[in-house]
């Protein structure tokens, strides 16, 4: 009994490692966003431990509304795999997803997702209003708080630099 719990633990502590390092993995695409002149997010989407698409936010560069770090991610993702459906999948997002992020996070079914900052302005996630919560098809597990100041502190940052 004492074995599984010992890799029950074991499990736990690599899986938070990962997330740890799939987050460092989204403030780096958050800061090219902001390198772009583009506010700074970053998402990661990973299978297990092997990452399969990154992206970050380029509303500005393409002049497209839909153009979220986590929009960008979903599809590289679908390509990359070739199927829509990501319900294996954890999506890192330095900051909490507003609506029609968190409508297309449901809709590809994805697994879990970890973010950094909560949005309190458009969070979907649990901060503004909670999409998983309704019968929408999927309900991720999600998990808030991962390196959150880092990811508060580059939005802070680029704003306060903004004005």
């Amino acid at each position: 009994m004492m074995q599984n719990k010992e890799k029950c633990q074991d499990g736990m502590k690599n899986q938070q490692e990962f997330d740890l390092a799939a987050m460092q993995m989204a403030l780096v695409e958050a800061r090219a966003a902001a390198n772009e002149g583009e506010t700074p997010i970053g998402a990661v989407l990973a299978c297990g431990e092997q990452v399969i698409a990154t992206a970050h936010n380029q509303k500005e560069l393409l002049n497209d509304v839909s153009a979220h770090a986590e929009i960008k991610v979903l599809r590289d993702a679908g390509k990359q795999r070739g199927d829509w459906r990501l319900s294996d999948c954890t999506l890192y997002v330095t900051l909490e997803p507003c609506p029609m992020c968190t409508g297309a996070i449901l809709a590809a079914r994805v697994g879990r997702v970890v973010y950094g900052a909560k949005n309190p302005v458009a969070g979907a996630m649990g901060s503004v209003i909670d999409l998983p919560r309704y019968p929408l098809g999927s309900k991720p597990v999600v998990i808030s708080g991962v390196m959150e100041d880092a990811c508060r502190e580059l939005l802070q940052d680029f704003f306060r630099n903004c004005r």
